[in-house]
């Protein structure tokens, strides 16, 4: 298995770590690896886009030619994971920061977002929150100037909420959660999105 974990900015090599984690604790052969170019998605069986600076993932994204080969691969089934910024460049809509900022989005999820739900920097929480997708025990949620998804639509669901928000959702062969799973030692949504892979 080959999972393409997008390097242009942000929190890369936790996310590296937890697939590593992941793919241990199912027993799966494969890798993880730092992408920053298109062409080290070839034969990727599943893509990461963690959190960061939004605006500047998704300019970098367009500039590497890395943004239009993640929405040919997932047209294509292949399972996308967005963490915090991710999940930004994931929706179809943004808020009005997101187009002042001109924001580019991928638009591959029915989904409206709004930058920084929860406040600024200082605001930053972790919580634990039900998330029945993952199983019974709680899944610790690391909140660090998150954004929230103010709407839903076709066949896009939530999987889970904070403050009455919606955090995380998830559309055919994607997920996209407000938080970070990877600044945790709880594997489990990577774990999740690896069996997507597999049977992707």
């Amino acid at each position: 298995m080959k999972i393409g974990i997008i390097g242009l900015q942000g929190a890369v090599s936790e996310h590296l770590e937890a697939a590593r984690r992941a793919m241990h604790k199912l027993g799966i052969q494969g890798q993880a690896i730092w992408v920053d170019k298109p062409e080290q998605l070839e034969g990727a069986d599943g893509v990461i886009i963690p959190g960061g600076e939004s605006t500047t993932i998704g300019k970098l994204m367009q500039r590497t030619g890395t943004f239009e080969r993640i929405k040919q691969l997932a047209g294509n089934g292949v399972p996308i994971l967005g963490t915090c910024a991710g999940l930004i460049v994931l929706a179809k809509r943004g808020d009005e920061q997101v187009m002042r900022t001109g924001q580019p989005l991928l638009g591959l999820m029915d989904i409206a977002v709004v930058r920084n739900a929860f406040g600024r920097q200082r605001e930053s929480v972790e919580v634990d929150l039900e998330i029945p997708l993952l199983g019974k025990e709680p899944f610790r949620c690391v909140f660090i100037r998150a954004p929230a998804v103010e709407e839903v639509w076709g066949d896009a669901e939530a999987i889970a909420k904070f403050r009455g928000k919606i955090v995380g959702v998830r559309q055919r062969n994607m997920i996209a959660v407000a938080f970070h799973p990877e600044l945790t030692h709880d594997t489990r949504l990577h774990e999740h999105f690896l069996r997507m892979c597999q049977k992707g």
